[in-house]
């Protein structure tokens, strides 16, 4: 008979290891994912818990990324996947790079939650409550609004467009004449009437990426938006208070460019998911012109800023109006 084989009492930490490593899958080690083991140098009873599998996912790529869309060329390499700045007064296209690619919206989408809001002419000092159907079960995202907190249909437009509140967005859409459906129903009809013919909602969040648009159709949505006074002063505030149960809650703006003395914005709004990557719309006064712009599908969480500041420079340094518009080279299709 063949006695018991002794092992020291490390051997079960580091057969823990290799056993994690080995159920990972085939391709765990690519580059881009990562798997760390690490152990004591000393073996002890605490090794094993020192005794670490990690399996690294790499993030889901945007619907740009996946179109290539990326790496198209422009003047400054920016990263956002399309872009368009047009002349709000002569129409004039000033920068367009896959202007009609059709990508989720993500929050630019509360921008016309909050115009069909406006049309409707709804009491903005009615009380409107928060309750489980505003819940995000499409990407389980936080809020800081609790179930059975009672702000007033103006509150709620004002988180939703200046902190990109998905809870309250929601509320608007459910408190609309008609419900939810209704609401859905009025936002796809705004579009077709302003022109956005490659435009489709099916909520008033954002957080479903079947809310697609283009660059081209979002500038006519900032155009519309920008009439509205009320849209402008909510969208643009820097930060506000609202009394959530017994506490006041502080929200600031999602745009940080709000809070730069060196632009002067009219009307914004910011938008991220993961199909949609990071987005900004707005309208600015930037080198005495009145511009519209769309940013869709930036990578990196500080990029799509980056870019409105490249932009910004770029435009600074065009010595004359009547300048040929930057293009970009169209990305090649996925194969």
């Amino acid at each position: 008979m063949i006695g018991k084989q002794k092992y020291p009492l490390w051997f079960g930490s580091v057969a823990l290891a290799v056993s994690a490593l080995i159920a990972l899958p085939a391709d765990a080690a690519s580059a881009h994912q990562t798997v760390v083991v690490k152990a004591s140098k000393k073996p002890s009873l605490s090794s094993r818990r020192l005794v670490r599998a990690r399996y690294v996912v790499p993030a889901v790529p945007s619907f740009g990324q996946q179109l290539g869309l990326h790496a198209a060329e422009d003047p400054m390499e920016l990263r956002s996947a399309a872009v368009l700045v047009v002349d709000q007064d002569t129409n004039e296209v000033l920068l367009a790079k896959n202007q009609h690619a059709v990508l989720p919206i993500a929050s630019i989408t509360k921008l016309m939650t909050a115009l069909v809001v406006a049309d409707a002419a709804q009491p903005l000092d009615e009380m409107l409550s928060i309750t489980a159907e505003d819940i995000d079960t499409e990407k389980g995202s936080r809020s800081r609004l609790q179930l059975g907190t009672q702000l007033t249909r103006g509150e709620m437009l004002h988180l939703a467009l200046m902190a990109s509140e998905n809870r309250a967005a929601n509320a608007l859409g459910r408190h609309y004449p008609g419900g939810l459906p209704a609401a859905v129903e009025a936002m796809n009809r705004k579009a077709r009437s302003l022109g956005m013919v490659n435009t489709h909602y099916v909520e008033p969040t954002g957080l479903s990426s079947r809310n697609q648009s283009n660059a081209t159709d979002l500038a006519l949505l900032v155009r519309e938006a920008d009439k509205n006074d009320m849209i402008r002063r909510l969208s643009t505030s820097p930060d506000a208070e609202v009394a959530v149960g017994q506490r006041a809650v502080h929200f600031r703006n999602t745009n940080s460019l709000v809070r730069n003395s060196d632009w002067a914005i009219g009307v914004q709004k910011t938008g991220y998911i993961t199909e949609a990557g990071r987005c900004m719309v707005m309208q600015a006064q930037l080198s005495g012109r009145k511009l519209v712009m769309v940013l869709l599908d930036s990578a990196g969480k500080y990029s799509r800023v980056g870019d409105a500041e490249r932009i910004r420079s770029w435009l600074s340094t065009q010595s004359a109006v009547s300048a040929p518009p930057a293009t970009a080279t169209a990305a090649a299709p996925l194969s």
